[in-house]
């Protein structure tokens, strides 16, 4: 077998809208619609640098079926610039991106070979000497919805020569719950079409599900909001003669997603908890120096300060000043260190005995106890948030921004009314006791 080298990438989601952020300055907002393009360049240049015989990209070039012009012109001179260095670029396309999208009739450059809706194989080779080192199989998505096990339509050809065999999957392998179930599959699946590296993508987050033979799945290549958080890129990957694979992750991520959680009970006074914060700041900004950090902040614990948080109005002016100090800085020396806070999410308690409560034989009792079988459940139909949210949906424009929000974020919301309903109903309890 010849030695050679590739890069694995997927799910790219080329000018992904950043939907659903508020509080966003007009230039936190331009930088992070160009993120992801910033980070295709950094493909490039990367597959370059490292001298690679090929690409192979597997799934969700766009972000949606209605790709934006932008999105493809982008993409089309990227491959150009692979093409004038000759890198060939092997492409599928995912739910996404399927082929029967709307998109403009672009003339692929000659070094692109972009799979059709049938499991079809093609040949790599070597960039230095022309020689055949890998089967390239794949198959692109005809429609945005591939419920079947399409892998089972891979078949590996030149079954006993020394050829390395290359699966491009977009997929849903082992039923990721993160993910929604496109092209089901297996790890038995795929091994036992003996093919030496499956290149996956669909799933977001970087795993090496299996080793010789490789079930990678990459992640994408910039993370798109908090629940993409660490460091986003590709696998620089290396066949040596023996079969032996290494690969070597790299970053291409231009902004970087983290939640860090602060919890409130150390702190006597607000001055306090903002300091701290500040504090943990200026640590992911040294930890990540070279390009912008999106933080969410997650107030845990009990403690006295809680109340004063409860109101919102000294979370507001706070994130109000650390947004526009970061912002001033951009303004001045770009984004490289700059950590912006995306939100405080308030997930503290009050000084109550939460426990105690819960073995009440009293209405509050019975109320904390429903709430917490809900924080334990689904979002469901039959769940409580459902029918709080019931009448709300009947709003069109409403319906869309709820459909946003996430299952956790939802039960976030009654986490804080069943902290504060205890807390009303505590402060009423007192004021009673006080009067009589």
């Amino acid at each position: 077998m010849l030695p050679f080298r590739f890069i694995h990438a997927a799910d790219l989601h080329l000018d992904s809208p950043f939907a659903g952020m508020s509080g966003l300055t007009d230039r936190v907002r331009k930088h992070l619609q160009q993120s992801t393009f910033i980070a295709l360049d950094r493909l490039v240049q990367l597959a370059i640098a490292e001298k690679v015989d090929f690409v192979v990209i597997s799934g969700d070039i766009y972000d949606s079926a209605n790709t934006s012009l932008r999105a493809q012109l982008r993409f089309t001179e990227a491959l150009k610039v692979l093409d004038k260095e000759h890198i060939s670029v092997f492409i599928i396309h995912g739910n996404h991106d399927p082929l029967d999208s709307p998109r403009l009739a672009v003339t692929m450059p000659p070094c692109v070979h972009v799979f059709g809706p049938e499991s079809e194989s093609v040949s790599g080779f070597r960039r230095c000497d022309g020689q055949e080192v890998a089967v390239i199989t794949g198959m692109s998505y005809p429609t945005s919805k591939v419920k079947e096990n399409i892998s089972l339509q891979y078949s590996r050809r030149n079954h006993d020569s020394d050829l390395f065999h290359i699966g491009l999957l977009h997929a849903n392998v082992d039923g990721n719950q993160d993910h929604e179930t496109y092209a089901p599959c297996t790890k038995k699946d795929l091994i036992r079409s003996a093919y030496h590296y499956w290149a996956l993508g669909h799933v977001h987050s970087r795993r090496i599900l299996q080793e010789s033979p490789h079930i990678v799945y990459p992640g994408n290549i910039q993370g798109r909001h908090i629940r993409e958080t660490g460091p986003k890129g590709c696998y620089v990957v290396d066949v040596e003669e023996t079969g032996n694979v290494n690969m070597q992750f790299h970053e291409l991520d231009s902004v970087r997603w983290s939640v860090i959680e602060v919890p409130i009970n150390p702190f006597q006074d607000t001055e306090e908890l903002r300091l701290y914060i500040e504090e943990r700041l200026t640590s992911i900004a040294s930890s990540y120096d070279s390009g912008l950090s999106m933080v969410r902040i997650r107030l845990t614990g009990r403690g006295k300060i809680h109340r004063k948080l409860e109101d919102g109005f000294i979370l507001d002016d706070m994130i109000t000043e650390l947004r526009r100090r970061e912002d001033n800085r951009a303004g001045v020396a770009g984004f490289a260190g700059v950590v912006w806070v995306e939100r405080f999410s308030l997930e503290s308690g009050a000084e109550i005995q939460m426990e105690r409560l819960l073995q009440e034989d009293s209405f509050m009792g019975e109320m904390l106890r429903l709430a917490a079988v809900q924080l334990d459940g689904d979002t469901g139909r039959d769940s409580v948030i459902h029918h709080a949210l019931k009448p709300l949906m009947e709003q069109a424009e409403i319906r869309h921004l709820l459909s946003e929000v996430a299952p956790e974020e939802q039960k976030q919301w009654l986490r804080r009314a069943m902290e504060l309903t205890a807390m009303l109903l505590l402060d009423d309890q007192q004021a009673g006791g006080a009067s009589v």
